[in-house]
């Protein structure tokens, strides 16, 4: 993460929002993961900011679902049971196979096009993903830019609280280079869907992709995943 260079204003000012999408992203690509601890001290170290700015977008994060504050332990980034898991996929399937259709619909707008082909451009890129990290990086793009593209921000809005970011973290050590050509693969069939403005594909193409995600995440062992009693 990089040091945040602003004069700082507020916790609820600019230089608040970067902390917040700092700690987001660095939480979204894999560098923290499920159960990790958030050391306040390292933090604010490395971004540069005051403690009372960190706890502020702490408690941002925690509303948002991807960190959990427990008393006498600090911020964790937080762990999903396997009930959670599977819960969040069966919500997931649905508004995945809804943006990819909207998606779909709006493409054939020239201004939503182009920026949809831009954003997503890293899939059709030849090169073996042999990082775990890399790729989640890629695929968090690749499914903000179907959302976008699908125009309702309300939609937008429920993508960012499901945490299909979290779920990847979660079994990224489990990913292999085939899991993610797969995946690279479904994205491309779901990408052409929607450039092709077909509604019927782009939602048969989302329900398989997240359906196999599902399927892989669920298969994981029960260690990946926080006790249902905890």
């Amino acid at each position: 993460m990089q040091v945040i260079g602003e004069t700082e204003r507020s916790p609820r000012g600019v230089k608040g929002e970067r902390v917040t999408d700092a700690v987001r992203q660095a939480i979204q690509s894999g560098r923290y993961v499920p159960g990790q601890r958030l050391v306040e001290a390292d933090l604010t170290a490395e971004l540069g900011v005051s403690r009372s700015l960190l706890r502020e977008a702490f408690r941002l994060l925690s509303a948002e679902g991807l960190i959990e504050i427990v008393p006498n332990r600090g911020a964790l980034v937080r762990r999903l049971t396997r009930t959670e898991t599977s819960e969040l996929f069966q919500i997931r399937i649905e508004l995945e196979a809804l943006a990819a259709r909207l998606a779909a619909e709006n493409a054939q707008d020239f201004v939503v096009r182009s920026k949809f082909e831009e954003e997503v451009a890293p899939i059709w890129a030849a090169e073996i993903r042999l990082s775990a990290s890399a790729y989640l990086s890629e695929n968090e793009r690749f499914h903000a830019a179907v959302f976008s593209a699908a125009g309702n921000s309300a939609l937008e809005q429920l993508n960012r609280q499901l945490q299909l970011s979290l779920i990847m973290a979660q079994i990224a050590t489990s990913m292999t280079p085939d899991t993610i050509d797969a995946s690279i693969s479904e994205h491309r069939a779901i990408a052409r869907a929607i450039l092709d403005g077909d509604l019927i594909a782009a939602d048969i193409a989302a329900r398989a992709h997240i359906s196999r995600a599902r399927d892989f995440v669920l298969g994981m062992p029960d260690q990946v995943f926080r006790a249902e009693s905890d």
